[in-house]
């Protein structure tokens, strides 16, 4: 997490704006913003829901994607450097991401939700600072301690309390939860290899072209059915929605969020993402969630905030490793 918040930073530093404001109190354009992006990022896994009513997951995947690419391919004209080219070096790294971060977890999500529901989806997507932090442990080679090693062990905890409920389900639930837990270890990934690539060239000109080529990988997946989707406007305009607003825009939103508030307090969105997911579900959906299932998403949080090193002394070393792919990116879910 000390990672994930060293490259929301150079993100926000990137855009041109100031990064230490983690003492300046909120203003209102700051609480629009960050209630604007809990509440984006939030929403994803009802917009999914939504799409799949008409959709194949495939589609979902790829109108989601494709409209992303678009809406940051016209933010590459309007934020500062958003135009700066991809080194031919740093393509195979950019390629590599485009899977991880975006064509593996993007199709994962709509699949895991045709066998559990919105709210249970976005419970376990908060395990993704978990994984994060351990696959940055491994990446370092740093070994963690103290309340970080609390922390992680605590967040594990909780993503088995989550899962265990949809497992006892059957097959078909647990296949769905294994999606997600799956997804997330691919964030896990993304996350450490994006950061040296984010601080090179900022958000907006790395996502747009790992977005852009992901949209490739994905049409054979999304043209795979495509006599099963039923193009109702509805559901058409919420994958869209989820496309511009949750996978484009969203990127720079956060990004200027963090640059007007801090990292630190901006890196907070992370743990509300899986609350506003819950209440959308239960409200929108019907859905339900077990009593072990919401332990389990307590369990998860705490230890993720643990994790961060937020409390206490810090129990890992913070500077960067020697590895080029140390490095988290900004906090973003699904």
């Amino acid at each position: 997490m000390t990672e994930i918040r060293q490259t929301l930073v150079r993100s926000g530093s990137r855009l041109g704006v100031m990064v230490d404001n983690d003492e300046r109190p909120f203003t209102p354009v700051d609480g629009v913003l960050f209630t604007a992006i809990s509440l984006i990022w939030g929403a994803s896994f009802l917009l999914i829901a939504i799409g799949l009513e008409d959709l194949t997951p495939g589609m979902v995947a790829l109108v989601r994607v494709g409209a992303g690419a678009a809406t940051l391919l016209l933010m590459r004209f309007i934020v500062p450097d958003g135009n700066r080219s991809i080194d031919r070096a740093d393509l195979p790294r950019v390629i590599a991401l485009s899977f991880v971060w975006v064509a593996v977890p993007f199709t994962l999500f709509p699949l895991a939700q045709e066998h559990i529901n919105s709210a249970l989806a976005g419970l376990l997507n908060g395990g993704t600072p978990i994984f994060v932090a351990v696959i940055g442990t491994i990446v370092t080679g740093r070994r963690p301690k103290g309340l970080v090693l609390f922390g992680l062990g605590l967040g594990f905890v909780g993503v088995v309390a989550l899962s265990l409920p949809s497992i006892g389900q059957g097959a078909s639930e647990a296949r769905g939860v294994a999606m997600v837990v799956a997804a997330t270890v691919c964030y896990g990934v993304a996350f450490n290899l994006a950061g040296p690539l984010q601080q090179r060239y900022g958000a907006v000109p790395l996502m747009s072209t790992v977005l852009g080529l992901a949209t490739v990988w994905l049409l054979p997946v999304g043209f795979r059915d495509l006599a099963g989707n039923q193009w109702a406007p509805d559901t058409l305009g919420a994958v869209l929605v989820l496309g511009v607003v949750g996978t484009g825009l969203a990127y720079w939103i956060m990004s200027s969020l963090v640059g007007r508030i801090g990292s630190v307090r901006g890196s907070f969105i992370t743990y509300l993402i899986p609350v506003v997911a819950l209440l959308l579900g239960v409200v929108f959906r019907g859905d339900t969630i077990a009593g072990l299932a919401l332990f389990g998403a307590a369990l998860t949080t705490l230890g993720a905030v643990l994790a961060s090193g937020r409390f206490g002394s810090a129990s890992v070393d913070p500077r960067p490793g020697p590895s080029a792919s140390t490095v988290g990116s900004s906090p973003t879910v699904d």
